[in-house]
């Protein structure tokens, strides 16, 4: 637990002390939010979507996803890193199970993911949702799933990689068909057969209608609230799994 803990905050301080990050977490967001949702608010129609639901409120959702994928995932990065200089190697040769070295990063960068992800989710009155307290615990419990599946898979592909370059190629590869094909930028049911199909297949999806549940709008939803959560805690579990799997594996 100790490991935990101290592998957990190192990744939080390393946060907090990069100003510009923490600026970063919030500016950036509100803007892609604001501009492309008044910019494609009059080209889209949302069949379903309950009356006075705009496309600023139905794409929060998906902002709101895009800033937790993005953050999460490349706040594993810090793996390269950490081999880079050393302190991976020292942290693999201590006296720690493998399996408390993977919570403590995993943990450390989803936790990173779900901070960003809560100082835009403060913001939701500005979009014009009525957001009570149990649709802001549901929305937290859908975030912190998200996060914490979506840390695991960069990890994954983090802990086999050398350079950042390399990675940030990779991810993107995964991440923007993941975040497009998820719903956030239109309903699966304005989609056709197939693509319905890879957007079922799709993790990030259910966080999308997780949070469009939790923000009244689960009319436009791919799939029920429970099912939602039941299929990202699946995800989560894979991921640390395939993280503890490929830590053990290492020399």
């Amino acid at each position: 637990m100790r490991a935990i803990a101290a592998l957990w905050s190192r990744e939080l301080l390393r946060f907090f002390r990069d100003r510009a990050r923490v600026v970063g977490a919030l500016a950036p967001p509100v803007v892609f939010w604001f501009l492309i949702g008044s910019g494609l608010g009059n080209a889209f129609k949302m069949p379903g979507a309950a009356a006075g639901v705009d496309f600023l409120q139905y794409f929060f959702s998906g902002t709101l996803v895009l800033i937790v994928l993005f953050t999460s995932v490349f706040a594993t990065i810090s793996i390269i890193e950490d081999r880079r200089e050393g302190f991976l190697q020292a942290v693999l040769v201590a006296p720690i199970t493998r399996l408390s070295i993977v919570l403590g990063k995993v943990l450390g960068a989803a936790t990173v993911g779900l901070i960003q992800g809560s100082f835009f989710l403060v913001l939701t009155p500005l979009s014009g949702i009525d957001l009570p307290l149990q649709g802001f615990l549901w929305a937290a419990t859908a975030m912190a799933l998200a996060s914490l599946g979506l840390t695991g898979l960069g990890f994954c592909i983090a802990w086999k990689m050398d350079s950042t370059q390399g990675f940030h190629a990779v991810m993107n590869l995964f991440l923007i068909p993941m975040w497009m094909l998820s719903g956030a930028l239109f309903p699966h049911s304005t989609a056709p057969g197939w693509l319905r199909f890879v957007m079922s297949a799709n993790p990030v999806s259910y966080a999308v209608s997780a949070l469009q549940h939790s923000f009244g709008m689960g009319s436009v939803a791919l799939a029920s609230l429970p099912l939602c959560l039941l299929v990202l805690t699946g995800f989560s579990v894979a991921t640390l799994g395939a993280c503890v799997w490929l830590a053990r594996d290492q020399d």
